[in-house]
């Protein structure tokens, strides 16, 4: 089985920051969503391909763990895990590290899949069967 992962970095921008000049924790569901998106572009499981396939991929789980302190001006990089299951579900890690490779924070997400209808899907669509088989991204 890969391991399917890629990083993107980012700057930390004034609007993602409280008073302290520390990331407001709202952000890091930003900066997960963009980790995502990135995830979709270079590996192909965009948004675009799971509603095209009649299904959408709400959020269910997200956590963060804070390590340290992401401030105003710093310059990390997120990284996105993507942690195989049998069950209709699209899983992720994440790390954020600053440029010295000290980890700031790290992160889950759980998706699952609705029909157009907006009814939970229990079975594994096939379009996303056929993804993980492309990628050798199943459990064996």
């Amino acid at each position: 089985m890969r391991t399917l992962q890629t990083s993107l970095p980012f700057r930390i921008r004034f609007s993602e920051v409280d008073a302290m000049r520390v990331v407001w924790h709202g952000s890091y569901a930003k900066y997960f969503e963009d980790a995502r998106e990135r995830f979709g572009e270079v590996f192909g499981l965009s948004y675009n391909l799971i509603e095209s396939n009649g299904f959408f991929a709400p959020l269910v789980d997200l956590s963060f763990q804070y390590k340290r302190p992401l401030t105003y001006g710093m310059e990390p990089e997120i990284t996105i895990v993507y942690r195989p299951t049998d069950a209709a579900k699209i899983v992720f890690d994440y790390e954020i590290r600053n440029a010295d490779g000290e980890v700031m924070a790290t992160g889950h997400s759980v998706q699952v899949f609705m029909d157009r209808n907006y009814e939970l899907v229990w079975t594994t669509p096939a379009f996303y069967e056929q993804w993980k088989a492309q990628w050798e991204a199943v459990e064996k």
